[in-house]
């Protein structure tokens, strides 16, 4: 890599302040992937960068020096902010906060960028539909996994090959992919004692394929949730997420 990079399409994801004047940025480029930067002197009243580095701004960003944390070297606008408010602009930070807890650092995805960006744009339509909040989040966890190499199998049951039928029931275990539920097996005791993992979501076929669509009704948005979330927990780990529990605390004030 070089040593001086100049004017890449970027996001700030994260910033905080560091020492006196400066920030250090967590920041998703289109051709480096993720990484860590310093912005020397960027909280100065006269800095013109500091305005610039906030999170949903399409930005130009430059930088040198190698190693984990590098230096901040120019910043231009790409375009106007994007305007996210109330639930959407929590689904943005949501969004940042998976690419922080699950991409490594200097790891490309230049598609997840495009699907970022998009998701972002998609989140600030004046549309208020909460359907289409939720399958701006349901793609992009899908690419995300689709990047990482952990991709659904959304299409076709995986125990027989048959397709995906709407009114019919799936388990569907994230590793593997749908299978035929049968209620006698699913009743049956685990083989295994001591066995704790949980039992893989039960989705409607309709779901399935509304997620590979980019369409769900409002059963779908719930199951399309459960899967999701269950596909995520092993990049995630046990350590909750932030911007979830301000959703819910946003959900409970809106009433």
């Amino acid at each position: 890599m070089s040593n001086a990079i100049q004017l890449q399409p970027a996001f700030v994801l994260h910033r905080r302040d560091f020492r006196n004047t400066s920030l250090l940025l967590d920041v998703f480029s289109a051709r480096f992937g993720r990484l860590g930067l310093v912005a020397k002197g960027a909280r100065r009243r006269s800095a013109p960068a500091g305005p610039l580095l906030q999170p949903f701004r399409p930005l130009l960003l430059s930088w040198s020096g190698r190693g984990e944390l590098r230096t901040l070297t120019g910043v231009e606008a790409a375009a106007g902010p994007i305007e996210l408010k109330r639930s959407r602009l929590l689904c943005g930070f949501y969004l940042n906060e998976l690419l922080q807890r699950v991409l490594a650092r200097d790891d490309p995805h230049v598609q997840l960028f495009d699907q970022y960006t998009g998701s972002l744009q998609a989140l600030a339509a004046d549309a208020d539909s909460d359907a289409d909040e939720a399958t701006t989040l349901r793609q992009f966890e899908l690419q995300l996994l689709q990047e990482l190499g952990y991709g659904l199998v959304l299409d076709h049951c995986v125990d027989d090959g048959s397709p995906i039928a709407p009114h019919c029931r799936y388990r569907v275990d994230p590793e593997s992919g749908p299978c035929k539920f049968d209620s006698s097996a699913d009743a049956a005791p685990n083989a295994e004692p001591g066995y704790s993992r949980p039992p893989a979501p039960l989705l409607h076929g309709s779901t399935l394929l509304g997620l590979a669509s980019g369409a769900l009704d409002r059963q779908g948005q719930r199951e399309a949730r459960e899967l999701l979330r269950a596909a995520l927990r092993p990049l995630l780990g046990d350590r909750p997420m932030h911007s979830r529990t301000l959703y819910q605390q946003y959900l409970k004030l809106r009433g």
